[in-house]
């Protein structure tokens, strides 16, 4: 059940120049459904990428990040069922191959392409089936193959998740378009999920690294779900300089500021796609807080409370057990905070009450208030530390029943 979410219309994603997507049934793991994707990419484009920092990090993440060294990428290819990590030498023999052989077809070197992976660990890559299956996506490849692929890339995933945007940039119409795949196993550093977006823009590669760190910052690493953080985390974006504007050097003109923006707001809706679909969610919650000394400092504090199960199970409940969000603070790794100063809300879209001030339950509060908010699917819990001026947000969801049903039958 996804929490205010739907299925995006293929006709609001918009085809971005230079980029074709195709995709095949490959039944890498199971029979009858689509599982392979590739994604061609104009000669010029430039490619950037942040993974997961799991020291266990799958055979495609090691490939992708000595591929993107190289440069000159023009080529996707992502497969889903099995996740290709865990597997040793044969894993990263199974990634190259895939890459060679895309490659072959597509009259490229194998090092300008990327593989991706997403699936059950610990169990090798079916690299025969994947391999038959890329003639068929490389004959199915078109400029609006985005929702498809969107589809293509899901594991536990109940709704495919693809963004479009389109921002003038120097006078020109730039489109990005985005999809990214996750359910559970979610968490910062990245999360499990995949994200791939493309924008027609002209920028330089030091820009776009840049900016492919700072929107998954503030994106896909601002979520969680679950707390575990996978082995083949990706973000990919893609710039095919294919929309005629005068390329983008400098970091503090104004067209590289409306890029920016752009480029965040479709992160930000892709990652919070992702936990709005997380596995068995019924509430959607966005932990705010303010008044630190530094980011890190208050991304502490909420990945304490976002990550928390006794919180994430009272507001499944909708059961206003507040105090667990201040243990959840209180541990978060603050030794000189003064929790005297210290405030808490709890708020939905159309109400909010102040839960705690002064080190314990805020005078005004009622439960009866606390009850009828947490019944919303949308919540805000708002933290300020009182130390500072520093802020940050991070996205979660709430631990229901069909969380546990899901990922114990997730290999059946």
């Amino acid at each position: 059940m996804a929490v205010n979410l739907t299925t995006p219309n293929p006709a609001s994603l918009y085809p971005v120049a230079g980029v074709r997507l195709g995709v095949a049934e490959a039944g890498i793991r199971k029979a009858n459904r689509r599982d392979l994707t590739v994604i061609e990419l104009c000669p010029g484009s430039r490619v950037s990428g942040v993974f997961t920092l799991n020291r266990f990090c799958a055979a495609p993440v090691q490939v992708c990040k000595t591929h993107l060294k190289q440069g000159a990428i023009r080529a996707l290819v992502i497969n889903t069922g099995v996740a290709n990590a865990g597997t040793g030498e044969p894993g990263l023999a199974n990634a190259l191959a895939t890459c060679a052989t895309l490659a072959a077809q597509l009259g490229l070197a194998a090092e300008q392409v990327l593989p991706f992976s997403t699936g059950v660990i610990l169990e090798p890559l079916p690299v025969d089936r994947l391999v038959a299956g890329l003639p068929r996506a490389v004959a199915n490849l078109r400029s609006d193959g985005w929702f498809d692929a969107a589809h293509a890339i899901m594991t536990t995933d109940t709704l495919a998740k693809a963004v479009s945007k389109q921002v003038t940039v120097g006078g020109r119409t730039v489109t990005l378009t985005g999809i990214s795949k996750g359910a559970g196993m979610i968490k910062p550093n990245m999360a499990t999920m995949l994200g791939f977006l493309a924008c027609d823009v002209a920028i330089s590669q030091p820009l776009l690294d840049a900016l492919t760190k700072e929107a998954a910052d503030l994106s896909f690493n601002s979520i969680t779900v679950d707390g575990d953080t996978s082995t083949n985390d990706s973000f990919i974006v893609i710039a095919t300089g294919q929309a005629d504007n005068a390329e983008i050097t400098d970091m503090a003109s104004p067209d590289y500021a409306v890029l920016r923006q752009a480029v965040i707001d479709v992160s930000i809706s892709l990652a919070q796609a992702i936990v709005r679909d997380g596995e068995g969610a019924t509430k959607f919650m966005t932990i705010a807080v303010e008044g630190g000394t530094s980011r890190d400092e208050c991304r502490k504090v909420a990945y304490a409370v976002g990550h928390s199960p006794l919180v994430k199970t009272a507001f499944f409940a909708s059961d206003p057990n507040l105090g667990r969000i201040l243990a959840a603070i209180g541990y978060a790794g603050i030794d000189d905070l003064d929790v005297s100063r210290l405030r808490v809300w709890l708020g939905s879209p159309v109400e909010s009450v102040l839960v705690a001030e002064h080190g314990g339950r805020a005078v005004s509060y009622v439960e009866e208030a606390g009850a009828r908010i947490m019944k919303e699917a949308e919540l805000t819990v708002r933290i300020d530390l009182a130390r500072g001026a520093a802020s940050a947000t991070v996205w979660t969801c709430d631990f229901s029943y069909d969380y546990v049903k899901i990922n114990a039958d997730y290999r059946s």
